[in-house]
């Protein structure tokens, strides 16, 4: 059995910016953080998340997106920093969030100074966001990592893939079905057609198309801050689109409490099961504890390891 946990949404806290770095959209979501979300996204929780997932020690970890707020450079430092104390590169794959490219940042000041946590296997670190898609593979699992971070106007939220990724994400996926790997696709928005207009992903009806061709085993999102499971259609019956909770939301905020999911994945006679195991912020904020559990099969058969 392999086990990945995956978070979302740690937000980590704002530094505070000096007037020239607000002109543009980060004055209102500059803003928005000091007046409300400050007390949604706590570090109090996310140090308890963290601990919880450390302590249970999965195979490997994916975190999808939105690490900082408003793309100050402060924000990237702080962010790498923490997740150098988080994890290896090897053992965690990061994706990036609309909010990791709330306005355009040079690369090496900005998403670029996590570039070994969004690297495929073997190559350096990621040097651009061309990089995307990604692929790791750890053993069944096949990781297929997009971004839909593009820097969008002020009250804009939403994500876009770009026709080239989806080509590309096609082709890994389909490189990987060939292989018998279990395949999950991590992405900041959720692929879904009902979402917000403010915060939707643009192309995810393209998306879906090309999933209905290829297909895969799961698909992991943040962007919505809670925990929520989806299906759309694949070529071997229906995909799982999974969100989970901001890895930061405090005990009592419009979120619920903080979660994150441990996903664990084994062959069985037909192709993968998955099973969601739920684990959220305690009452007392002192630990985690069981939320639920949730199961999935895929029909594609699974490749035997001799």
């Amino acid at each position: 059995m392999f086990t990945l946990a995956h978070l979302s949404d740690p937000h980590l806290p704002t530094p505070s910016a000096h007037l020239g770095q607000l002109l543009n959209k980060r004055a209102t979501g500059y803003y928005n953080w000091w007046r409300h979300r400050v007390h949604l996204h706590v570090p109090q929780a996310l140090a308890v998340i963290v601990a919880d997932i450390k302590a249970q020690a999965p195979d490997h970890i994916a975190l999808t997106g939105d690490l900082v707020n408003v793309a100050l450079p402060e924000e990237f430092r702080r962010a790498a920093a923490w997740l150098e104390t988080f994890d290896r590169p090897d053992r965690l794959t990061v994706v990036p969030g609309n909010h990791d490219v709330y306005v355009p940042v040079p690369w090496n000041e900005g998403v670029g100074l996590w570039g070994a946590y969004i690297a495929s296997d073997g190559a350096p670190p990621a040097e651009g966001p061309e990089v995307f898609p990604i692929l790791r593979r750890r053993g069944p699992v096949a990781l297929i990592g997009l971004s839909t971070g593009v820097p969008k106007p002020p009250f804009l939220a939403t994500g876009d893939l770009g026709a080239a990724q989806i080509a590309r994400a096609e082709s890994l996926l389909a490189e990987t079905a060939r292989e018998g790997l279990c395949r999950i696709v991590l992405i900041h928005h959720p692929p879904l057609t009902d979402q917000s207009r403010w915060k939707s992903l643009t192309d995810a009806k393209a998306f879906q198309t090309m999933i209905r061709r290829v297909g895969c085993d799961a698909i992991l999102h943040g962007h919505n801050h809670r925990s929520e499971t989806a299906r759309i259609a694949g070529p071997d019956g229906a995909v799982p689109v999974l969100g989970v909770t901001s890895a930061s939301a405090a005990p009592g905020s419009k979120y619920g409490r903080a979660r994150y999911h441990l996903i664990h994945v084994d062959r069985d006679r037909n192709g993968w099961r998955l099973e969601l195991e739920l684990r959220a912020l305690a009452a007392d904020g002192r630990g985690c504890e069981p939320d639920g559990t949730l199961i999935f099969h895929s029909a594609r058969r699974a490749a035997v390891v001799s």
